[in-house]
């Protein structure tokens, strides 16, 4: 369907090769598909064939995506800015947050978490560039978020989240990446479980493979460009 065949092949071969110039086995690497604005079809003809986690930025869409496609096995990954008067939505429905970055967020997730229901996955989002107009705690914050989700009953820490400062003649990515696997290394080396770094996109999946990822967020390569007037 529109090639989504060749493109998740490509993706899968993109990130083999990453994976084989940085040493490490691709079985390390998860592909989230970015569906935010796609229709249902291209989902599911996605999840068809083999793609099974997904993430959505904004909660009303992903809701209405969730009920159609209610019996089939997908992860659904909540990827964007959460604010507090959506948490209870989220909690309920969604497998993981990758957005979390602060304590009222968090304990809102824990509270409205559904007691049968698995505990809600969380990845901190870190603002590793401390871009003013970008969501994400700060470097020195995210120790503290991690003791609190850990404390917090219904929530599982699984890891960092971040989106870089974008690629220009002064700045280039892998540097944000490096310093992310920093943070990342360092809350493991303080005795905290992590298994998932989140980084990179589809312009830049081979760096942040290179220092570490272990689950790149991929839309535009997967699914094409978004339809026409749902830039946002």
């Amino acid at each position: 369907m529109n090639n989504l065949k060749e493109n998740l092949h490509n993706v899968r071969a993109r990130v083999n090769f990453a994976c084989e110039k940085a040493g490490r086995n691709p079985s390390e690497i998860a592909i989230l598909a970015v569906s935010k604005k796609h229709d249902v079809e291209r989902i599911l003809a996605l999840h068809e064939l083999g793609q099974s986690s997904f993430g959505e930025n904004y909660v009303q869409e992903a809701l209405a995506k969730m009920e159609q496609l209610s019996a089939k096995a997908i992860d659904w990954h909540f990827i964007g800015p959460l604010q507090s008067n959506k948490t209870r939505e989220v909690a309920k429905n969604f497998q993981w947050v990758q957005s979390a970055d602060r304590a009222k967020i968090l304990q809102r997730l824990s509270s409205q978490r559904p007691a049968n229901l698995p505990e809600l996955n969380i990845c901190i989002q870190v603002n590793i560039d401390r871009e003013p107009q970008k969501a994400g705690a700060m470097p020195e914050q995210v120790m503290s978020l991690a003791q609190t989700v850990i404390e917090l009953p219904g929530l599982r820490l699984r890891g960092l989240m971040t989106i870089p400062k974008a690629t220009s003649e002064s700045h280039d990515p892998a540097d944000s990446y490096k310093r992310m696997e920093s943070v990342f290394l360092a809350l493991i080396e303080s005795g905290i479980e992590l298994d998932t770094l989140s980084m990179g996109m589809s312009g830049d999946l081979e760096a942040a493979i290179m220092h570490g990822s272990t689950m790149v967020r991929i839309g535009t390569d997967l699914f094409g460009p978004r339809p026409a007037g749902s830039e946002n």
